[in-house]
């Protein structure tokens, strides 16, 4: 126990909204039986004050306070059994803390598009991600939600000469047959050129193979899955 940085509900201001409850990623505050915010253990509070932005009462405060230090593996715990295991992923790691580096799924050189042999043998029967180069860059979990498995060819359709890319990917599926395309890209409308492309040639190949497009929105969350 130790004075510390936590939050503080006042309960005559706090109107049971709620949105405190879910802007709070380590779970640390909760609604009671009477419908009023509550801090569910201290220790779950990294005393950050994120739930102040959306509280529309100003209910919450930060405070200086004897309290249990801020747990970020008891708090990621919580959040698994709370939430659920893919939440507990946006739970605070506190100060001096540090995780493990992703590990990176990529199994090929090189990977831009203009680079790239269609005959090279890792293509062969690969799933094939066909990704925008700015979709590594907004989405954290890049490797682990869409890179693992998969051979990748990376593009631009707005900045990069794209003349050649269509010959080269018609070459790429005609020649290996791929089991899979996912295309990857942003929801910014340059970035339909590169679907666009991906259909062309998946057309022109004759190889009748299955395309899933994945939109990332300019903060990284997934918008369309299809």
């Amino acid at each position: 126990m130790g004075i510390r940085k936590i939050i503080q509900i006042d309960r005559d201001l706090c109107d049971g909204c709620g949105l405190c409850t879910t802007a709070c990623a380590e779970g640390a505050l909760a609604l009671d039986e009477e419908g009023k915010a509550v801090l569910v253990r201290d220790l779950y509070c990294d005393g950050m004050g994120v739930c102040l932005d959306v509280c529309p009462t100003g209910a919450l405060t930060i405070v200086e306070r004897e309290g249990e230090e801020y747990d970020c593996e008891a708090a990621r715990e919580h959040v698994v059994h709370t939430r659920g295991a893919e939440a507990a992923a946006a739970v605070h790691q506190g100060p001096g803390a540090s995780s493990a580096p992703a590990p990176s799924e990529l199994t090929q050189w090189p990977v831009q598009l203009h680079l790239i042999s269609p005959e090279a043998p890792y293509f062969q029967e690969a799933d094939l991600l066909v990704a925008a180069d700015c979709t590594a860059f907004a989405r954290g979990s890049f490797h682990a939600d869409l890179l693992r498995d998969r051979k990748i060819v990376v593009a631009c359709p707005k900045l990069d000469d794209t003349g050649p890319y269509l010959k080269k990917l018609v070459d790429l599926i005609a020649a290996n047959r791929p089991k899979s395309i996912t295309i990857a890209r942003m929801t910014v409308p340059c970035c339909g050129g590169l679907s666009r492309l991906v259909e062309e040639a998946v057309a022109c190949s004759g190889v009748d193979v299955p395309v899933r497009t994945v939109m990332i929105g300019l903060d990284g969350e997934i918008v369309l899955d299809s």
